[in-house]
């Protein structure tokens, strides 16, 4: 099992970035997520989907600015970031599981290794 992100970049305040992962080695329908990590604080939870699509979460500070999508044909999961701010700036991670609920308190069994994003 596999999960490659990329599109980590420095990027102005008010711009936007849109955050890949590549999965690969395991049958692609486990629920998936991306959190954050900024230096010293703790990991967040920042969105989840669920394999179909159907149910998303987003923690309020992204709420309406960032947008979660599975690309299923391709193995790809999206992190659409727009009006990006500083307090953004963190190393975000995907993850993946069967399980939904396990995707949003952080405990999947799948992680990438992280794609830096610097707001300033």
């Amino acid at each position: 099992v596999q999960l490659v992100e990329s599109g980590g970049d420095s990027v102005e305040a008010g711009g936007l970035l849109t955050l890949s992962c590549t999965a690969s080695g395991f049958a692609f329908d486990s629920d998936m997520g991306w959190f954050r990590q900024a230096p010293g604080q703790k990991r967040e939870a920042v969105a989840a989907v669920s394999t179909g699509g159907s149910s998303t979460m987003y923690v309020d500070s992204v709420k309406g600015r960032v947008t979660i999508s599975i690309d299923k044909n391709k193995n790809i999961l999206y992190l659409e970031m727009n009006n990006v701010k500083p307090e953004d700036t963190a190393v975000y991670y995907c993850a993946a599981d069967p399980s939904f609920a396990k995707i949003v308190l952080g405990r999947a069994n799948y992680w990438g290794q992280g794609t830096q994003v610097t707001v300033s």
